[in-house]
This record gives structure tokens, C-alpha cells and sequence, in this order.
């Protein structure tokens, strides 16, 4: 196949990450108070299970093992997961809302810059479950009869932007290939990168505003 060899490393990234989401909601479903908790977050996990089925036959495609690609990226992922532990069931929900649009906003960004068929996708796979509006409502109930949550819960939210958006910056710098197909060359790219990460803040505070929180 006869394409940037960008296409097949995001494809593998984004394969780990979808395995890595899926084993971290399977791991933070432990914490629902109810059954109604542990289905919503089940749902989300077969969405992030359904697009892995999607991006390992592109891999394959390609000649890839999508085993080997988990295991050559999956480490980035844990650490990113690792540095946002929920301790609460409210961080679970916070984390699964804002965790599933930022993932989705991130590739959906990007996803105008690559070619028609890679671009079909990456739209498909990192489109947002809708499952995660379970997540949501249980955070507005929370805030709304609870108001001191409002705060800390605002604090969490802060963090997982940061962290995610610190994540994505070290995939960039050691996945050139991946870099410079989502960017064009020249000087502009710093410029193209800020814009980039400014339209995912500004996203992410509009999820915010959706939970109820600051």
C-alpha cells in the first residue's frame, strides 16, 4: 500500500489507546455504587472494544500484528492513566465524560489533514460512544445536590486536560512520522500545533460547562 508510513503509526497509537481505555474502564467499573453504573461503563467498554476490532483489520491490511502495535505504544497510554487515578466514583464519571470528548476531539482535529481513506477511519473509530452521556447526568445530579463537589471536581477535570494534552505532546515528539502527517512542514508547524491544542481546550471547557462544572 503505497501511503505515508504516518498512517499505519497513528492507527497503531490510537489502537493502543483504545486498548488501554478499554482495560481502565473495565478496572474503574469496580468502583460503580449500582448495577446501572457498572452496565453504562460496560457499554463504554465494548464502543472502545468495537473501534480496537476496527483499527486492527487496517493494521492488518498493512501487514501489522496489532499485538506487537498495543505492545510497542500501550506504555504511554498506562502512564497517561496511571498519573489520572480516580479515587471516587464522581472522578470515574468525570474522567469517562471528559476522557471519551477528548479522545474523540483530539483525532477529529486531526482528522481533516489525512487522506480520504485514512480519514474515514479515524472519524469512525474516535467519534464520541454516546455512553458516555450516563457519565454526564451523573455528574450534574451530583453537582446540583451536592455543590461542594462543584470545585474539586473542576480541579480533577483541569488535570486530566493537562495530563492528556502532556501525553499527546510526547507522542508527537517521538513519532515524527505521525508529526508531519498531521502538520504541514515549514515554519508554520509550531503555529499549527498551538492552534491545534487551543481548539481542544476551548472544547474541553465547553465539556465542562456540560457537567456543571468551571
Amino acid at each position: 500500500m503505497d501511503e505515508s508510513p504516518g498512517i499505519a503509526k497513528l492507527f497503531s497509537v490510537l489502537l493502543a489507546g483504545e486498548y488501554a481505555a478499554y482495560q481502565r474502564l473495565i478496572t474503574e467499573s469496580a468502583m460503580a455504587p449500582d448495577v446501572a453504573g457498572r452496565i453504562a461503563i460496560g457499554r463504554m467498554a465494548a464502543s472502545e472494544m468495537g473501534h480496537f476490532d476496527e483499527l486492527s483489520e487496517e493494521l492488518v491490511k498493512r501487514g501489522l500484528d496489532p499485538t506487537e502495535q498495543v505492545l510497542k505504544y500501550v506504555d504511554i497510554f498506562d502512564r497517561y492513566h496511571g498519573t489520572t487515578n480516580p479515587k471516587t466514583w464522581d472522578e470515574v464519571m468525570v474522567k469517562a465524560y471528559v476522557g471519551d470528548g477528548l479522545a474523540a476531539d483530539f483525532y477529529g482535529e486531526l482528522a481533516d489533514a489525512l487522506p480520504k481513506e485514512a480519514h474515514d477511519v479515524v472519524s469512525s473509530v474516535m467519534r464520541e460512544t454516546g455512553n458516555s452521556e450516563f457519565a454526564r447526568d451523573w455528574v450534574r445530579a451530583r453537582v446540583a445536590a451536592e455543590p461542594e463537589l462543584k470545585w474539586p471536581l473542576t480541579l480533577w477535570g483541569r488535570r486530566l486536560l493537562g495530563e492528556a494534552i502532556t501525553h499527546t505532546q510526547w507522542v508527537l515528539a517521538a513519532e515524527e512520522d505521525v508529526t508531519d502527517l498531521l502538520f504541514s512542514g515549514g515554519t508554520t508547524d509550531l503555529a499549527q500545533v498551538s492552534q491545534f491544542f487551543d481548539s481542544v481546550t476551548e472544547r474541553h471547557a465547553q465539556r465542562m460547562a456540560d457537567l456543571g462544572l468551571g
